[in-house]
């Protein structure tokens, strides 16, 4: 017999009892307790399984703690750290770390510099069980190594064993579905060699001095990649094509063009870039800042037309777009439509 099993087999369910703190000295502490300094600290102040002391009880009455619990954990729930735990592995994939549980909580972490997956409709599967949360950043969210990509919560100390072994099912479930993918992941950036046209007369004469280029450089080493090479261009649609065919020949893996991407009428790049045999997925995409973006292939080779916003916002749709040809997605016209849905980032 199970010490949560009766002498009739029955399964005992979960017990918990309160105990003053002052009798508690010698006891394990059931769960981590949280220690709150406004503007300051909030934080597992007392571990899981931690051995009370007669030198802790003005530290736990500190903390509003004037009793302490003890668990006995029936065989069909599980302690909040189990729970959490269990989640997070099941969604766990390639490029993702896991922190150790406390406070009944597990996150999931960028190993990698990348591009998040996350599927939406299973999360929200997950969260539709209840007393498990799962909180996510954003599917196709640029992270960096080391960065929260996903946590886990149980909402109760204890929860029924259930609840989690249907969610579980749920992440098995998208694992079929996906060819043995996990749910959570970060996608690797391959490096790329950018070819860089900048178009201007006023830059070209060097009546003003180029700021994308240092802007564009930065974006990208970021990201593990590099502007191999920079050109510059009067506003010369002639001229501009040539170049672009030539950065092509030159064997680039994206070629980049900036300058001249308004609708007045002597901004020449973006007849230019479709002059050059490119095929134009969108010129304009439902983000601010952001709308005057154009992308498009040329035989296979990602080629964008860059907005002025560039040089000055922090975060344009060329943030957005930039990471996702970095980790091999092939942009599409249904991608260009999707953006404008949080893609109000000022105007």
């Amino acid at each position: 017999m199970n010490g949560n099993e009766t002498s009739d087999g029955q399964l005992q369910s979960t017990v918990m009892r309160e105990i003053p703190v002052e009798e508690a000295v010698g006891m394990r502490l059931a769960h981590d307790l949280t220690q709150i300094v406004p503007g300051q600290f909030k934080g597992r102040k007392y571990k899981r399984g931690h051995l009370i002391t007669e030198a802790d009880i003005p530290g736990l009455l500190d903390i509003g703690k004037a009793h302490i619990y003890t668990l006995d954990i029936g065989d069909n729930d599980l302690h909040e750290d189990e729970a959490a735990g269990r989640l997070a592995a099941s969604l766990q994939g390639e490029g993702i770390v896991l922190s150790e549980p406390h406070e009944g909580k597990v996150s999931l972490r960028a190993q990698r510099t990348g591009l998040a997956v996350i599927p939406p409709e299973l999360v929200e599967s997950i969260n539709r069980i209840g007393d498990i949360a799962l909180a996510t950043v954003r599917h196709h969210t640029l992270v960096r190594e080391g960065q929260p990509v996903a946590a886990t919560r149980a909402i109760p100390l204890v929860l029924p064993k259930e609840k989690v072994e249907a969610a579980e099912k749920l992440a098995q479930a998208y694992r079929l579905e996906n060819d043995g993918a996990a749910p959570i992941t970060v996608r690797p950036l391959k490096k790329f060699r950018v070819g860089l046209l900048t178009t201007g007369s006023e830059v070209f004469s060097g009546r003003i001095e180029d700021k994308f280029g240092p802007v564009v450089r930065a974006k990208l080493e970021a990201l593990g990649s590099e502007v191999v090479e920079q050109r510059f261009t009067p506003d010369d649609r002639h001229t501009i094509v040539n170049h672009i065919r030539s950065l092509f020949d030159s064997g680039y893996d994206m070629i980049l063009v900036t300058g001249g991407m308004s609708v007045d009428p002597d901004d020449r790049t973006p007849g230019a870039i479709r002059e050059a045999g490119a095929h134009i997925v969108s010129y304009g995409t439902p983000m601010l800042p952001g709308s005057m973006l154009l992308i498009g292939y040329l035989a296979g080779v990602p080629i964008m037309g860059l907005p002025g916003c560039v040089m000055h916002d922090p975060h344009t749709s060329f943030d957005v777009l930039l990471p996702r040809i970095l980790a091999g997605d092939t942009i599409t016209r249904e991608d260009i439509v999707t953006m404008g849905y949080g893609g109000l980032h000022g105007c």
